[in-house]
């Protein structure tokens, strides 16, 4: 009888933890996927940047900055 109680006992902590462990897991996908959205932005904010003055001026001239 004890020992089937510990058995129980040991299994529900076993999977409490089991649980933890995958919540954990869930938040560092999440913050990474925001990472990556982020660094997709500033890669694509870089590609369409103004090559050099001259360009950069043009367009604060044209007004597209």
């Amino acid at each position: 009888m004890i020992l089937a109680t510990a058995t129980i006992l040991l299994f529900l902590m076993n999977l409490r933890r089991a649980g933890e462990r995958a919540g954990r897991a869930a938040e560092r996908l999440d913050a990474r996927e925001k990472n990556d959205a982020i660094h997709r932005q500033m890669l694509n904010a870089a590609a369409r940047r103004p090559h050099d003055r001259n360009a950069l001026a043009e367009r604060l001239r044209d007004g597209r900055f």
